[in-house]
């Protein structure tokens, strides 16, 4: 991507002009990783409302100015999307975006949910997560954090040999990890 700045301005363009008729949108999480990759996660209602929006023609025009800013885009769409702890955040400093796959995802996310409620007192400055499910076990999570240092500084911390253990084991129900660091996330919201 050659310009970050100006996807960042389409984006908050986008949410200032054409969100308030997008219909059961909730919220977008973005950003550019320190290598150039631009990540954006759009939340809706339902899946029908992310599809009657993708129909808009004042969307696709927006859409047809903005693809030019972006080298070469993909999409991975999810209708099965849970979240732990606090959800998401506006006011994350932080986020990191996992893509993998895993064989079992319901157990994976039992095990994210009560893992995340059994490390926020380890790690409070983990403020919350959203899984989407996709088809064929792929998954991407974002994880919402108060700050990049905090976030690293929890990294280093021990954590009790039960609890290491639980993540050990959870961790063995992913694969082909990719980690992507959005460390000043476009966090945006419809007003309220």
């Amino acid at each position: 991507m050659s310009d970050p700045e100006a996807v960042r301005g389409a984006f908050e363009s986008w949410a200032r002009e054409l969100s308030p008729g997008a219909d059961g949108w909730l919220g977008s999480t973005g950003g550019v990783t320190a290598d150039g990759r631009l990540v954006v996660l759009a939340r809706f209602a339902s899946a029908e409302a992310a599809r009657a929006n993708s129909r808009r023609p004042e969307q696709d025009r927006w859409w047809q100015q903005t693809v030019s800013l972006i080298d070469d885009p993909s999409f991975a769409d999810s209708a099965d999307v849970r979240g732990y702890l606090a959800t998401g955040s506006d006011k994350a400093g932080f986020v990191q975006v996992i893509t993998g796959e895993t064989t079992d995802p319901d157990r994976m996310m039992e095990s994210v949910v009560r893992l995340s409620a059994s490390l926020h007192p380890f790690r409070p400055e983990l403020i919350g997560g959203t899984v989407a499910l996709h088809d064929g076990g792929a998954f991407t999570e974002a994880v919402y954090f108060t700050s990049l240092e905090q976030a690293r500084a929890g990294e280093q911390r021990q954590l009790p040999p039960e609890l290491q253990g639980a993540i050990d084991r959870a961790e063995e129900l992913t694969s082909m990890l990719s980690y992507h660091d959005l460390t000043e996330p476009w966090l945006l919201s419809p007003p309220r």
